[in-house]
């Protein structure tokens, strides 16, 4: 038994490694041939390094908070933009190396769809970075600083999707600007972006302060980009609003 153990230890199988006697025991029961044995044997194997994939992937993702597809509510928007919410789902988009806007004022669940369709792509086996746009400047200088601006780009080479998360709440000074406009165009060729903003296209000068640098970077944007307006009634506000309801109510 401790030959077994050692040798699973050398070929890095844990689950096999933790877990094989009880699936003798359950192979004796049910009389199970040796390839039925075996086939079931490295098969729990592989889903538990399928599992613990999905897990690493998230936690290197860096989401703020866990959100999933299923508790977005969709019933809100048009019929129009809830077809678009399902071409994007399929994830075809991060296929094919292109990038998704998501526009709209805040409270409509920009953050929690970005961040969705990023964990949906982690359980599809794809390497995910989520960061908010302020956090990302602060990163990029802090690494000029420390001169390692190139390795620092490279980085988000490795990613097929980087979600940027609220551009638009904080406007940069220049040198902010024109690191960040040299990172989102070097990785415009490189793979998918998600970026979550409250100003329209239009509005884009306030943050950047250059019309040319805006200009250039809102034209290599829109160039491979799915831009989707999620205007509307704040979700915020509306559960606010019932949970007062439901405070001020009579009870009975």
């Amino acid at each position: 038994m401790k030959e077994i153990k050692n040798l699973c230890i050398e070929l890095k199988t844990a689950y096999i490694r933790e877990n094989y006697e009880e699936h003798i025991s359950i192979a004796k029961q049910r009389d199970d041939d040796y390839e039925t044995f075996l086939c079931d044997l490295l098969k729990a194997e592989r889903e538990h390094r399928k599992n613990n994939g999905i897990k690493t992937r998230i936690r290197q993702a860096r989401f703020p908070q866990k959100k999933y597809l299923e508790d977005f509510k969709v019933s809100r928007f048009k019929q129009d933009i809830q077809k678009k919410f399902n071409e994007l789902e399929t994830l075809d988009f991060i296929h094919n190396k292109e990038n998704l806007i998501l526009m709209s004022n805040p409270g409509m669940g920009k953050t929690h769809y970005a961040t969705a369709l990023g964990m949906k792509a982690c359980l599809e086996n794809m390497k995910v970075l989520f960061i908010s746009v302020p956090n990302l400047i602060i990163e990029l200088k802090e690494a000029m600083s420390n001169n390692q601006i190139t390795k620092y780009k490279k980085s988000f080479e490795k990613y097929d999707l980087v979600i940027l998360d609220e551009l638009g709440y904080v406007s940069f000074d220049k040198e902010g600007s024109e690191i960040l406009f040299n990172l989102i165009s070097n990785r415009i060729s490189v793979g998918s972006m998600i970026i979550t903003t409250n100003l329209l296209f239009d509005r884009w000068e306030e943050i950047f302060k250059d019309p040319i640098l805006t200009t250039a970077l809102v034209d290599r944007l829109a160039y491979k980009s799915h831009l989707l307006n999620m205007s509307g009634d704040s979700y915020r506000i509306e559960e606010t609003m019932d949970w007062l309801k439901e405070k001020n109510s009579p009870k009975i």
